[in-house]
């Protein structure tokens, strides 16, 4: 389980070549069902990922860079 404090920054996936089932709990409760449905269009490969950035202030949801995250994903 996973808590994330309000405002803080946060990210989080697999392992490559593996695979996990989320549960996503959002309290108190925000309207994001559309940002999940984006997502799944974007996985699918129906939306480019920039998508994401024309909605980050309608889901309070903003992209950050980070040195970290690029060193994991990458290699």
């Amino acid at each position: 389980m996973i808590v994330v404090p309000p405002r803080m920054p946060h990210a989080f996936s697999t392992q490559r070549g593996t695979s996990a089932d989320l549960l996503i709990v959002i309290a108190p409760g925000v309207e994001r069902f559309e940002y999940f449905r984006q997502l799944t269009r974007i996985a699918r490969g129906e939306e480019p990922p920039d998508s994401l950035r024309d909605v980050q202030d309608l889901y309070d949801t903003y992209f950050l860079n980070s040195p970290e995250w690029e060193a994991a994903h990458t290699t």
